[in-house]
């Protein structure tokens, strides 16, 4: 049985749930959307490998593969969405609604419409004319932990060597994107009565100790890094979230500072990490302070892949646009470090993304398509030279 026709595709990926939240009773598995795009690719003659996330219950990837040999394609999207709040949609938000020339339904944008068209693309595809293999990829938990990105290994793809990521970027092909982390750090005092600071250590002038010398971090990271090519051309490190003490007559025992640093491609996160560490150590040790830190985001990488590379120059010409920049994160990095040039290019727009009433807007459908089958001719069919 051949693989149901695109809206029929479309209709049953807005309507089964695949919620991943980092709150346990909003999560969900992505399971039934991945048996979904499973039956549908192997129906459109597609080797299909469905991986379980090792260490998260109920998460799974789905590599599928057409034709064989190595130097691939990869059309890739991710299977969950985020929470939604249904008393603020207007429509059902697991109902692929058509109206004014527009498809409602949670994950219409961002981003499970790119699976059923990548799979729309190939349907017309002869497996005998394919040079290099067509990989369809559909991973787990982008929208919390990127889990599934993270445990996809050189192996699993070691077929492929370009892919396009549909993530709602308005038919632009984006080329870089900024990296980001979240970081809680806790200094621990002594408590004591607010009339006598000798009883006490007080946590909450440590912190704001620690406050100056990360503004001054910042001052730093500003002037020695710096890409024209984003609209905020420098790494960004945000005091997001304080809170310490408990009365104004008590010594402040206790002291949180959250932080939120986003760094630009070259700059790694374990570095910064660990910059960051040992400033609010230094602080502790001065002000004879305890010292804990919690990962509230182990975060993801800034992304770069370079103008040059093969798959950026066909996405460039096949558009018309030039490759940009955008300030959201994706699975990118993840598929770049395994030697995949990576470009994130898909119908949708961002602006839709974690809205109500989320939409993708129907002539957005055909050139999609299009650019699709095109890539698919460039990189699978074509001889290379």
């Amino acid at each position: 049985m051949p693989a149901p026709q695109l809206q029929k595709m479309l209709g049953d990926l807005i309507a089964t749930p695949s919620v991943s939240s980092t709150a346990s009773a909003l999560d969900m598995s992505n399971e039934v959307v991945i048996d979904l795009i499973a039956d549908w690719a192997e129906a459109a003659g597609f080797s299909v490998r469905k991986l379980a996330v090792q260490g998260e219950p109920g998460k799974f990837n789905l590599i599928a593969t057409l034709g064989k040999g190595s130097g691939g394609l990869v059309l890739a999207g991710h299977s969950d969405t985020v929470p939604y709040d249904e008393a603020l949609w207007r429509h059902d938000p697991f109902q692929l609604t058509e109206v004014d020339g527009r498809y409602y339904g949670l994950g219409s944008s961002d981003m499970k419409s790119f699976l059923a068209l990548a799979l729309e693309a190939a349907r017309e595809v002869d497996p005998t004319t394919l040079k290099r293999p067509l990989i369809l990829l559909a991973t787990a938990d982008e929208e919390t932990s990127m889990s599934g990105a993270k445990a996809l290994a050189a192996q699993d793809l070691s077929h492929a060597r370009f892919a396009v990521i549909g993530e709602p970027t308005g038919l632009v092909p984006i080329n870089q994107h900024k990296g980001m982390m979240m970081e809680a750090i806790i200094y621990r005092g002594q408590s004591g009565h607010s009339s006598d600071p000798s009883l006490g250590n007080n946590a909450l002038e440590g912190m704001y100790q620690l406050m100056g010398e990360l503004l001054t971090f910042r001052e730093q990271l500003q002037h020695q890094h710096r890409n024209e090519a984003f609209k905020v051309p420098f790494p960004t490190l945000n005091l997001g979230h304080i809170h310490g003490g408990d009365n104004p007559n008590r010594i402040c025992g206790e002291c949180e500072l959250q932080i939120d640093l986003r760094p630009l491609p070259g700059m790694t996160l374990a570095t910064l990490r660990q910059q960051l560490r040992e400033l609010a150590r230094q602080v502790a040790s001065e002000r004879k302070l305890h010292c804990e830190f919690r990962e509230l985001f182990a975060g993801i990488g800034a992304m770069q892949t370079e103008r040059s590379a093969p798959i950026v120059q066909a996405a460039e010409a096949l558009t018309g646009h030039s490759a940009t920049t955008v300030a959201f994160g994706t699975e990118g990095p993840m598929l770049n470090a395994l030697g995949i040039d990576t470009v994130i290019l898909g119908p949708g727009d961002i602006a839709q993304a974690h809205q109500p009433d989320e939409f993708l807007a129907l002539e957005r459908i055909p050139p999609t398509i299009a650019l699709l089958r095109q890539l698919i001719e460039r990189f699978c069919q074509r001889e290379r030279a």
